[in-house]
């Protein structure tokens, strides 16, 4: 009832501020074109669910370093910041962990989910070409009937630069603690053909002892435009060496500079490559004398990662890779001025596989030497098909109120193959002490999931530059490969359903000038939850609550000053009992119930940016018992783009200008009580654009 009745004051205080402000502002046409909430480019405004952005100006104003500095600017994302490029992501969620929680959110290039279902990495988004961004944008909440398994709580959708009209451009950019990064733009767009090329090169030598990463990044495409048909052709690449930082542990640790700045665990590292190929087809003609839009998109992708597992006793060594096809499709057909109906297939077939061995032998307790040997853990391969279908259909009510309906229905099969001994025993097939191993590998077996999702929405337009839309729907997610394969202890099969998710919100959103602002209220009940139980099973028994409140406003003050920010009130619990835990009503760990930020821009001349940025983070539980607390942060960065001629830009950012000691993670585990990944101290970055 008490979030109930916030919801409401919420609404009516929203409703009086827009009333105020709209009966003196001016209703100009300011459209965004948005292609995440529909396969079509498609007006944001008219969007009947929650969809934020960041913009090429933002994204060069924020020139992030690492995606979380970006993310954390939207209402509802709270993403945390590992070592090196790592994260740990939320979308009207907590922050997820675990071998499957990638599941929970779609993260997608240029609409290509980067990874295939099954096979997430939660740290996905570092093969995304973030730093030649035109623009960011996350749909929240379970995906739309366009996307499948995965987008469950929601999708972010990384939309790289198209660089074939632009201009020529070269950057370098210098930061703190040996941060060094230099990129290269170059378009050549003739009559129907044209290729650019967007280019990242990143050398960090991070901020504590014995980490740094390298990475290079560069995105290739080809586009053809004639009468009937457009073509666009697009290659990603990334590759990244990273030496990572581990955990400091103790209670607030972080605060304590030495220990902030050590490595507990100076050998680990990962090494990841990924390459995407897309081909997008679209044109339109005419079916029984009605409109028609049409697109096809075969994409191929091929990835590999090692990494050391610095985290668990004997730290064993992770190589998994996967190589895959598949094809996205829509057609639009305009049935008469008042229905417009959209429907597609989607197919992707995936061949997957993951090894894991240890060199030397565990120490530690006796129970962990003979429990976890050394030698070959794990060795499978998994082959995945996908099939969906979808559709949706929109109906003009009148010329103020529109109803959409749609469903999507969608298969995935696997066909796992173990190329070990089955069992929980070592390589060799002998026996561990204490009972057996601690690694279970199950036999070869097949699994399907088959989930059928429906959405429906209602929308009011209120005024040419104003939506109001109520959602319901749902989402799913399949268990990932990791979760069924990788087993523990005594389980010999992981019998996992999907995750699944109903969510219902209402919310409203106003384009204009001088303020353009969101409202969504929403709440999501979550059921068959995967989680690893007291007896190191996986199981789908974790039910939760997901409700709460996210506003997003930018007005402008005058020609020289605007403000902008986000407010996010969340509420997260566990509706169950977990094993032995009594935990039913309890918050979930690592989910803070309110985040904040808020930037103030400052344009003293019309070639000069300055902007003063303010995160909140508030504070969180660590565990599931609400026994262990982080108490949250504010955070200041201060930063400056300057056009100094037609050619030339300067930037210049000071991160953490208050130089506070925090966390951008806290956790705890009961081997090593609390644990931290410590938050930057403060640090400089300036670059320079030459363009020609």
């Amino acid at each position: 009832m008490e979030l109930l009745s916030l919801k409401l004051r919420a609404l009516f205080v929203a409703m009086a501020v827009f009333n105020a402000v709209a009966a003196q502002t001016p209703l100009d046409d300011i459209e965004r074109i948005s292609t995440t909430a529909s396969r079509f480019d498609s007006p944001a405004l008219a969007a009947p669910l929650t969809l934020s952005w960041l913009d090429e100006q933002q994204l060069q104003r924020v020139n992030p370093v690492h995606i979380q500095q970006a993310l954390v600017r939207i209402a509802g994302v709270n993403v945390q910041r590992g070592n090196g490029q790592e994260y740990l992501p939320s979308i009207r969620s907590p922050v997820f962990t675990g071998a499957g929680a990638c599941g929970e959110i779609l993260t997608a290039e240029d609409g290509i989910p980067l990874r295939a279902a099954g096979f997430c990495n939660i740290n996905e988004l570092f093969e995304a070409g973030t730093e030649y961004a035109s623009s960011v944008e996350v749909l929240k909440g379970p995906g739309s009937v366009l996307y499948g398994s995965n987008a469950l709580h929601g999708v972010i959708n990384v939309i790289t630069q198209d660089p074939i009209d632009a201009q020529t451009l070269l950057s370098a950019d210098w930061g703190s603690f040996g941060y060094t990064r230099a990129g290269l733009r170059v378009g050549n767009g003739l009559s129907q053909h044209g290729v650019g090329l967007n280019l990242s090169v990143t050398d960090d030598g991070g901020y504590r002892d014995e980490e740094g990463i390298k990475q290079t990044k560069f995105h290739v495409r080809y586009r053809y435009d004639s009468t009937d048909l457009a073509l666009t052709a697009g290659l990603s690449f990334s590759d990244l060496d990273q030496e990572t930082a581990g955990y400091i542990v103790g209670p607030d640790s972080y605060q304590d500079s030495e220990i902030a700045q050590s490595n507990p665990n100076p050998e680990a590292f990962r090494k990841a490559r990924a390459t995407r190929l897309w081909v997008k087809l679209e044109g339109q003609t005419e079916l029984a004398n009605h409109p028609v839009k049409w697109q096809v998109t075969p994409y191929a992708r091929d990835q590999d990662m090692t990494f050391l597992m610095h985290f668990l006793p004997g730290q064993p060594l992770e190589q998994n890779s996967q190589q895959g096809i598949g094809l996205k499709s829509a057609l639009e057909l305009t049935l008469s001025p008042a229905h417009r109906l959209t429907a597609g297939i989607d197919a992707e077939a995936t061949d997957g596989s993951l090894t894991q061995f240890q060199e030397s032998p565990t120490q530690g307790s006796a129970f962990l030497m003979a429990t976890i040997p050394s030698g070959q853990q794990y060795d499978y391969q998994v082959d995945a098909q996908v099939l969906s279908a979808f559709f949706q259909w929109q109906w003009d009510l009148t010329t103020q109120w529109q109803f959409t309906f749609g469903a999507r229905a969608e298969s995935i099969a696997y066909d796992y193959t173990n190329n070990m001994l089955s069992g929980r025993t070592r390589d060799t097939g002998e026996p561990c002490g204490f009972g057996g191993c601690r690694y279970s590998r199950p036999a070869s077996r097949d699994d399907r999931f088959n989930q059928v999702s429906p959405q429906a929405s209602l929308s009011y337009y209120a005024s040419e530059n104003s939506l109001w839309y109520a959602s319901v729907g749902q989402g799913f997610r399949a268990p990932q490969a990791t979760e069924l394969y990788r087993l523990q202890r005594d389980q010999v099969v992981a019998d996992l359903d999907n995750v699944e998710a109903t969510n219902a919100e209402i919310g409203y959103r106003f384009f204009s000038e001088p303020i353009s602002w969101q409202l969504a209220v929403y709440h999501m009940e979550k059921r068959n939850g995967i989680i690893r139980d007291t007896d190191f099973f996986n199981r789908s028994e974790s039910d939760t609550r997901h409700q709460g409140i996210e506003i997003s406003a930018n007005y402008t003050l005058s020609s020289h000053w605007q403000v902008s920010g986000a407010l996010t009130y969340g509420r997260h619990q566990y509706q169950n009992d977990q094993g032995d835990l009594v935990i039913a009503g309890n918050d979930m760990d690592t989910a803070p119930r309110r985040l904040a930020n808020a930037q103030l821009l400052w344009q003293p001349i019309e070639s000069l940016d300055v902007e003063l940025n303010w995160v909140y983070t508030d504070g969180y539980f660590l565990d599931p018992e609400n026994e262990e607390y982080y108490a949250g942060h504010n955070v200041f960065d201060v930063g400056m783009v300057w056009a100094v001629t037609q050619n030339v830009t300067l930037t210049a950012k000071i991160a953490n200008v208050f130089d506070r000691e925090y966390a951008e993670r806290a956790d705890t585990t009961s081997f090593t009580g609390p644990r931290y990944f410590p938050g930057k101290p403060r640090s400089g970055l300036v670059g320079v654009e030459y363009s020609f």
